[in-house]
């Protein structure tokens, strides 16, 4: 395998990871349906929308990947563009291949191709569902970052998109591909911890309203096309960090989009869409979610608070004092903690096998990328598919409406609606109206 990963670890990782998928499956169901990538010579051509620093992680992933050809980006940005085509057109001439990638501004102009398999979506939130309702419209298969959309509609309305057109998403929730994770519900759905009582996701805050100053437009930034379907915020340089190409200069800071309410979910989003995620799974809460949240601050309430109907409570709530982003399961015969750095337990016997070590970011020491590959090669729904993420980011969303109401909401899981809330079903993060000329 590529990216450091041997075989070895990726069959044994994978085989963990069958875990979670045994747990559901209606989603593999559904798969019957999914449209195969790749054309008669086996190649899966993909294409890039949005060319930020995300994308780059997960470029420098596909590209290391047998069988993958990089073949198109887009994005609003003119420096990325050319960022993008330098480093792809590098890479093939190390492989002494001719370069074939062409870029875009217009995000339609590359899924109208005919030669391209799959897009990989890594745009801001608020441009989610547009794209990757497009793309499934277009019968394109879908890696789409999370959290996945940006309502809570939206994910109800993407999943029917890609269903009725029979194609494949992958969300990107890398901690599913993760042996540690997948190891940690292993021993949580098996009852190693016995009943599970209470969870800490520790995830951090919500957004804040956009105060940002004005800053001067860059000449190749079409501001009007990033906003889109969003309502109007003036420009400032922390939403779209800066870049440059000679000298080389990547993005010193996450785009700060996402901690603005008119354009992201904070940290509850950001964060939730991974650690709640992990909470969700190990619960067997895939097709479901809780069924009441409290904000923090709300009678005493110190920490945002999910209750599901089976009893288990989940708090937005540290776990150690370096205040690490992960999540804790208590269970009434032990305990588990896990993050990305460490896994600790109340019993050596719950601990994983020691795991390999391997070097780079995140996105491409996880064996997530090829997951969706596979996924596409098989015609089967990936370690996450459209309605895990959805269900994932509607953990995280509600918590965003509880805080925005400052009071308790209750909410149907099965229904996915609001239970006798008129004021929660109006919510924007429910179901939002879009600036003028878009429509979903």
């Amino acid at each position: 395998m590529s990216n450091s990963l041997s075989r070895r670890k990726f069959i044994k990782t994978a085989a963990v990871g069958a875990v979670g998928v045994a747990v559901f499956p209606q989603f593999l169901a559904s798969c019957k349906q999914n449209k195969a990538a790749g054309s008669g010579d086996g190649i899966i051509r993909l294409g890039f929308i949005g060319l930020g620093q995300q994308a780059m992680y997960l470029l420098s992933g596909y590209l290391g990947i047998e069988g993958v050809k990089v073949v198109a980006g887009c994005d609003v940005y003119g420096v990325k563009r050319e960022r993008f085509l330098k480093r792809v057109n590098a890479r093939y001439a190390e492989l002494e291949e001719p370069p074939v990638v062409e870029v875009y501004e217009n995000y339609k102009d590359l899924i109208a191709r005919e030669d391209v398999d799959a897009v990989v979506i890594a745009c801001p939130d608020h441009w989610h569902a547009f794209i990757a309702m497009d793309a499934a419209a277009a019968k394109k298969n879908i890696y789409l970052e999370k959290p996945l959309t940006f309502t809570i509609k939206e994910g109800q309305m993407l999943i029917k998109a890609v269903r009725d057109n029979g194609v494949i998403l992958a969300v990107g929730s890398q901690q599913r591909s993760d042996a540690n994770f997948q190891h940690a519900v292993k021993m949580v759905q098996e009852g190693k911890i016995g009943k599970v009582e209470r969870i800490n996701a520790f995830v951090g805050g919500p957004p804040t309203p956009y105060d940002l100053p004005e800053e001067p437009l860059p000449a190749d930034l079409n501001w009007q096309m990033w906003l889109g379907p969003s309502e109007f915020v003036h420009y400032n340089s922390q939403l779209n960090p800066p870049i440059s190409l000679d000298p080389e200069q990547n993005e010193q800071f996450w785009g700060a989009w996402r901690w603005y309410k008119e354009l992201g979910g904070g940290f509850t989003t950001d964060w939730g869409a991974h650690m709640f995620d992990i909470a969700q799974w190990g619960l067997g809460m895939d097709n479901s979610g809780p069924v009441e949240i409290i904000p923090a601050g709300f009678e005493g309430t110190q920490y945002l608070t999910y209750k599901y109907a089976n009893g288990t409570v989940m708090t937005e709530e540290p776990f150690n004092e370096k205040q690490t982003k992960g999540v804790k399961f208590w269970g009434d015969k032990g305990w588990i903690e896990v993050s990305r750095e460490h896994f600790l337990a109340s019993d050596d016997s719950l601990l994983p096998p020691v795991a390999e070590k391997t070097e780079g970011a995140y996105e491409t020491k996880i064996p997530h990328l090829e997951n969706f590959i596979n996924s596409l090669k098989s015609k089967t729904d990936p370690v996450v598919p459209v309605e895990i993420g959805h269900r994932s980011c509607t953990v995280c969303t509600l918590g965003n409406i509880a805080y925005d109401l400052g009071r308790p909401i209750k909410w149907d899981p099965a229904t996915e609606t609001f239970v006798d809330d008129a004021e929660a079903s109006a919510h924007r993060l429910f179901s939002k109206t879009y600036s003028e000329g878009y429509t979903l």
